[in-house]
């Protein structure tokens, strides 16, 4: 009877310490695993370090500095670059420019978008589907490229453009060399390549709403227009909130279709932020200065982008 008792004593005394154990290996397996997991992740962490974190914060540090890449030597100057660029005309006329191109790009592209959204948005039809992926088409197409064949639309001796509108009895313009028309010139490209992105975002919203909703409004006797205005429009409020974001930062970065097409002409009319950085860096050699306004352009774009989200998250309607 003793043996038995003190038998049953030790597996009592043991258990809990083959629990603290089973518990160790879990929690050491845990921990191998998550290392593991970060392990994988360390490639993308170095490629983002490199390309990414390390000329961010390099940059700003040449902001402060007076280097102008033709020398070694870079010397502290303080806020001198950001004095120089705040309370220079200049920067305030390419700051106009980049807003001016910025506003008709985002307004036209989701204008186009929707529309052709609301004629498109059919499922069981093949004719359709093939149209929606030829307007899609342009967003994969490089900018580069876009501009080059824009370039060559725009002529203005024999460019496609002026022969059409030559159809009509149209004088012949040179739309790339006229101050009224180079900047809605540029936007085009732009909306030509980002319609069918914001079309096929569109249509996708609209395939989320229940049919419910349309079915309510048909029974208590609602107009088309009345259905899309209170029932489309308001949910599809969060795509709208995220191509107004996106298009806004990609606009406000303009530079591909400036270059290649304009070079900032006519009369710097197209001398839009980002070419200006350009040009100050690697034409003018004032690579300091040049990185003070990477840092400007990038905080202006940082607040607004936090203003339209916080003002816009406000407008969001949700389904349920």
């Amino acid at each position: 009877m003793s043996n038995l008792t003190l038998k049953s004593s030790n597996n009592v005394e043991a258990a809990p310490g083959r629990a603290s154990a089973s518990a160790a290996r879990l929690v050491s397996y845990s921990a191998r695993e998550k290392w593991k997991d970060f392990a994988f992740a360390l490639p993308a962490l170095a490629f983002l370090g490199v390309f990414l974190f390390y000329p961010m914060i390099y940059s700003v540090y040449i902001s402060f500095t007076n280097w102008n890449m033709t020398r070694p030597v870079k010397k502290f100057v303080g806020t001198d670059n950001y004095t120089r660029l705040l309370s220079n005309e200049e920067f305030y006329q390419s700051l106009k420019i980049t807003f001016l191109y910025t506003v008709m790009d985002v307004v036209l592209t989701l204008a186009i978008g929707l529309l052709l959204a609301l004629l498109l948005n059919v499922t069981a039809s093949r004719l359709f589907g093939f149209i929606r992926g030829v307007i899609f088409m342009p967003y994969y197409i490089s900018m580069v490229i876009a501009a080059m064949v824009f370039t060559w639309i725009y002529n203005g001796q024999y460019g496609l453009l002026n022969r059409i509108t030559g159809w009509f009895g149209m004088e012949p313009v040179e739309w790339l060399i006229n101050t009224g028309t180079v900047l809605p010139a540029l936007v085009a490209v732009s909306v030509w390549k980002g319609a069918g992105f914001a079309m096929i975002l569109f249509i996708a919203g609209m395939r989320s709403i229940p049919n419910e909703y349309y079915e309510a409004a048909a029974i208590d006797g609602a107009s088309r227009l009345h259905t899309f205005r209170h029932i489309t429009l308001p949910l599809l409020s969060p795509m709208t909130l995220f191509l107004i974001i996106t298009t806004f930062i990609s606009s406000m970065q303009v530079f591909q279709s400036i270059d290649v097409m304009t070079n900032g002409g006519p009369l710097q009319s197209t001398n839009a932020i980002v070419y200006w950085i350009y040009t100050m860096a690697f034409a003018e050699f004032k690579t300091g200065r040049a990185s003070a306004l990477v840092m400007i352009l990038f905080i202006i774009i940082m607040l607004l982008t936090l203003l339209q989200w916080f003002v816009g998250r406000k407008r969001v309607h949700y389904e349920g």
